[in-house]
Order: C-alpha cells, then sequence, then structure tokens
C-alpha cells in the first residue's frame, strides 16, 4: 500500500465509542486525514461497519471501556493490527437516568459513572502507559459535555460523570505535559446523536432540534462539527494546548441566564 497522505499519516489512532455519533464521525475524520483507525464499541457490530467504510487501514474490536479487559483488548487490537497508538479519542458514553434526585437508584447512578467516568480514567491510564512504552509523546482527547460546565436538575448521574471527566483531564494534562503528551477535551452542546435514543428518552430527541433553535445560533451542532475540533486538538495546530476543554456548542456556554439581554429569554423557536 502507497504511504498515505495528511496531517495524520502515521499516526494511529483509536476512538472509543466509535460505533455511532461523535465517534463515528471523529474515526471517518482521521481515517480521510492519513490516520490508521481502531474503531472500539460495545456493540462489534456498529464497530465493524464502521471501521469497514472508512477510507483507511481500519480494525474494528468489542469492547466495554468500563473493563480492565474492556480497555485491553482496544489496546491489544491496535498493537497487533498496527503496531503502535498515538492518538486516543475517548468518547465513550451514555446518558443514563434522567429521574429527579430523590428517586435516582444506586445501581443507576453506578453504572453511568462506570462508562463515563472510570471508562475515561482507565483509557487515560492505558494510554499513557502505552506511551512509556513506546517511549513517545502522543494526544488524547476526551469527550465531555456542556454538562461539564453547567447544571441541570434532571440528568443528575451523567452530568456528576461529566463533571469528573473534566478533573481527569486536567490531572493528566499537568501529569503529561513534561512527557510530551496533551491532554484536552471538547465540549459538545446539543448534538443529534443515538444517546437519547439508546436512554429510552426518543422524545427528547424529537425535540431536539426545535430546543437548538434556542442557542445563540439558533440550531443544533452535528457530530462532524464535533469532530473537526477533535481533529484540531490531535494536530499539530495545536501543539501548544494542553489541558483544555473547547465548547462547541453554538454559544450556549456563555448565556447569561439571569438577563435577558445575556440570551435568556430573548427569543423564542416560534421568532
Amino acid at each position: 500500500m502507497p504511504d498515505r497522505e495528511g496531517r495524520f499519516a502515521g499516526k494511529v489512532a483509536v476512538v472509543t465509542g466509535g460505533g455511532s455519533g461523535i465517534g463515528a464521525a471523529t474515526a471517518l475524520r482521521l481515517s480521510r486525514e492519513g490516520a490508521d483507525v481502531v474503531v472500539a464499541d460495545i456493540d462489534g457490530e456498529a464497530a465493524a461497519k464502521v471501521a469497514g467504510e472508512l477510507p483507511g487501514p481500519a480494525a474494528a474490536v468489542a469492547a466495554d471501556v468500563s473493563t480492565v479487559a474492556g480497555v485491553d483488548a482496544y489496546i491489544r487490537t491496535a498493537l497487533d493490527r498496527f503496531g503502535r497508538i498515538d492518538l486516543h479519542h475517548l468518547n465513550a458514553g451514555l446518558l443514563g437516568t434522567m429521574a429527579p434526585l430523590p428517586d435516582v437508584e444506586p445501581a443507576d447512578f453506578d453504572h453511568v459513572i462506570a462508562v463515563n467516568l472510570r471508562g475515561v480514567f482507565l483509557g487515560l491510564r492505558a494510554a499513557f502507559r502505552r506511551y512509556r512504552e513506546q517511549e513517545s509523546g502522543g494526544a488524547v482527547v476526551v469527550t465531555a459535555s456542556i454538562s461539564s460546565l453547567r447544571g441541570a436538575a434532571d440528568q443528575l448521574p451523567y452530568q456528576t460523570s461529566k463533571h469528573g471527566v473534566l478533573g481527569l483531564v486536567h490531572g493528566a494534562a499537568m501529569y503529561g505535559a513534561p512527557r510530551g503528551i496533551r491532554v484536552n477535551a471538547v465540549a459538545p452542546g446539543l448534538i443529534p446523536t443515538g444517546i437519547f435514543a439508546a436512554s429510552g428518552l426518543a422524545d427528547r430527541a424529537a425535540t431536539l432540534s426545535r430546543r437548538g433553535r434556542t442557542v445563540p445560533m439558533r440550531r443544533v451542532g452535528t457530530v462532524d462539527e464535533i469532530a473537526g475540533v477533535v481533529a484540531f486538538l490531535f494536530s499539530d495546530d495545536a501543539s501548544y494546548v494542553t489541558g483544555e476543554v473547547v465548547s462547541a456548542d453554538g454559544g450556549a456556554f456563555m448565556v447569561n441566564t439571569v438577563v435577558r439581554s445575556g440570551g435568556s429569554g430573548a427569543w423564542t423557536p416560534e421568532d
């Protein structure tokens, strides 16, 4: 196979939660720009479908990121197929229960924390171990959320996990910086993906576009737009960026909720 071109040529990337949504879009973006890509997802068939449609070399693996065995599986797949890993997109996550605080079951809370937070910890640990073995630097991008930065009454386990993710990003970035390892996060806002339907909240998915018209840019974002931010954070254009959380939310994060001119109540979808 001839040498590939693109800003990620010669790089190997792992994308967790790569079987759909933001992960699938990132896998495609990185592959188009020259990377060899390992698509990891708890749904092995979905991962294989995405990997099979990428324009460059790719591998798929079924992996539960909340377990050591699952993380070991995607690391091993990458090494067996490509011999190294340069880029880690720790993207896998789930929404979980939207029950009010008094009704949240501990098991439901624990499940969200296991995937969204423990999975990122295990992924970071594996990435840093791999870089140490390779005696190389590298880059990690974690999918955070607008819920990492704000509160809501109906997604307690999810926002708790996403707040925790930023603690992992900042700690890992501090540890990695002198070792040539950059760690950053992207914080998407309203992005239509299967996360609502997968959580049994199809009604919320159906109204997502309408709610998106209340953010400053008056629309929801796309998975391709988030993939573009991930690609930037992986690229040499972001070589002096680490420990950063990049909001990609149509301006929602800057809205002042108590001042009309700050955006809250300044327009309605009907307007």
